[in-house]
């Protein structure tokens, strides 16, 4: 009882949490391109759009630094058994995220916050590109330390206490379930941020605010958008496949595919599946498509479920090893299927904008402002997806889940703690919703007068 307790709040708060990552990764990268284009153009509108969206990456970053903050407990509270196991490993990636990636992105937001009327504009343009690449190195260490966790690399075991420890950092950074799902975070935070921009672009262009500059925010945001969800699709094929050959027990899974098969189809839909219910009905199986997710062939095999756990329970010993197939069934499904209907609409907005109708489009724009809701359906599900398939394994093949909990915590502080996150985090995103909505809906700042081009640029206003 007390594992599923603490697996829940681990769950709760990390998923919270994730939510403000993608965004300040991807309104971060967004707001230094606004920069950029106001440095070289000197048009006064991409200094205002500058300015109103990084207010609302300021907003993000500040309630995402608050949540984070719980995510370094976690590890102390309820996951000291797997802390002691791992802690010679997590060590180093987890100091370089926080004394070098983390600190850049801290010290020069507050460069860029309060240095409008103090730095010379190229410093300033520099400070907000250096925002951005704070945000996605410090994503980089996060993930080298997970990827670490979904295939273990670069580590010995120390012969007197069992316990692994770091040999090569150089294998972390490039482990492949590093390389790929690093490069498929960077991308869906673009995605989270192309689609926030654009769903606020949208909703002051069906108000009429100002809809000459708003054309423009919303037309960047779709050039982003594009591509950089092509790319996650291409992407998130490749980590599939690099999963099924290390994490082959996860692509089963997420595919229900209890029997081993070749060629395999994939399942659009289907009912039933799980342990108790081994043949599923498959509605609208599509041939080969599992064994070109799985093996990037058209006739390749997937072992099957019932014949990995026989594996496992040869080389582990006796015990259940296959994940919650319902999780990673439909977080796949949910996953792939948010991603089309985004790339769908990034397609729509783009032939809009290039018939000029994008502004006056009030069915794609009504669809686009609550487009905003389908990154994180994706990003959840993704992540889902990602940590239930590696289940029953808290660091695959090293240490089980049950292994890694606080043997001195109770259930019962266990479940209070929860409660407690339960209503902070409540608290938490009470305020940043308060916040983004309140921004969001605010008139851009007025331009310049024209005898003051020349001068300083006066500090952001909160």
């Amino acid at each position: 009882m007390n594992v599923d307790l603490a697996r829940l709040q681990f769950a709760f708060t990390t998923i919270n949490h994730f939510i403000f990552v993608p965004i300040s990764i991807g309104l971060g990268f967004l707001t230094a391109i606004l920069q950029t284009a106001w440095f070289r153009t000197k048009r006064e509108d991409y200094l205002r759009l500058t300015r109103f969206f990084g207010t609302l990456l300021v907003i993000n970053i500040a309630i995402g630094v608050v949540s984070g903050i719980v995510e370094e407990f976690q590890f102390g509270m309820n996951w000291s058994a797997f802390s002691r196991l791992v802690g010679n490993v997590f060590g180093a990636p987890l100091a370089m995220e926080g004394l070098g990636a983390f600190f850049m992105e801290s010290t020069f937001l507050g460069v860029w916050l309060f240095g409008w009327d103090r730095l010379p504009p190229r410093l300033h343009l520099l400070s907000i590109w250096l925002v951005a690449f704070g945000g996605i190195l410090s994503a980089a260490f996060i993930m080298a330390a997970n990827s670490w966790m979904q295939h273990p690399v670069g580590y010995a075991i120390n012969a007197t206490t069992g316990m692994p420890y770091l040999t090569d950092i150089w294998a972390l950074l490039v482990n492949p379930v590093f390389l790929w799902g690093y490069a498929k975070a960077v991308l869906a935070s673009l995605v989270t941020g192309a689609v926030i921009m654009l769903a606020v672009s949208a909703w002051q262009l069906r108000r009429g605010k100002t809809p000459e500059v708003f054309a423009r925010s919303a037309r960047i945001s779709l050039i982003v958008l594009v591509p950089a969800m092509f790319l996650t699709m291409v992407v998130g094929d490749a980590l599939g496949v690099v999963e099924g050959k290390y994490q082959p027990m996860k692509i089963a899974a997420a595919e229900a595919q209890w029997e081993t098969c070749q060629p395999c189809s994939f399942s659009l839909f289907q009912i039933g599946g799980g342990k108790e219910d081994q043949n599923p009905v498959k509605i609208i199986s599509v041939p080969h498509v599992l064994s070109v997710l799985a093996t990037n062939t058209w006739n390749g095999k997937v072992v099957g479920l019932n014949e990995l756990q026989e594996q496992y329970t040869q080389q582990y010993g006796p015990g259940d090893y296959v994940p919650n197939v319902f999780i990673q069934y439909w977080s796949m499904r949910v996953m792939a299927y948010a991603g089309g209907l985004v790339l769908l609409l990034g397609l729509w907005g783009l032939w809009l904008s290039r018939k000029k109708k994008l502004a006056r489009s009030s069915r794609f724009l009504w669809l686009a402002t609550w487009a905003c809701v389908l990154p994180f359906v994706m990003n959840t599900a993704g992540w889902l997806l990602t940590e239930s398939g590696r289940q029953p394994w808290i660091v695959q093949g090293i240490m089980l889940t049950k292994d890694g909990i606080s043997q001195s915590v109770s259930t019962a502080e266990t479940a209070i703690s929860l409660v407690g996150f339960v209503l902070l985090y409540a608290i938490l995103g009470t305020i940043f919703l308060f916040l983004m909505l309140r921004y969001a809906r605010e008139q851009l700042p007025p331009p310049r007068a024209e005898a003051d081009m020349d001068g300083p640029l006066p500090a952001i206003q909160y």
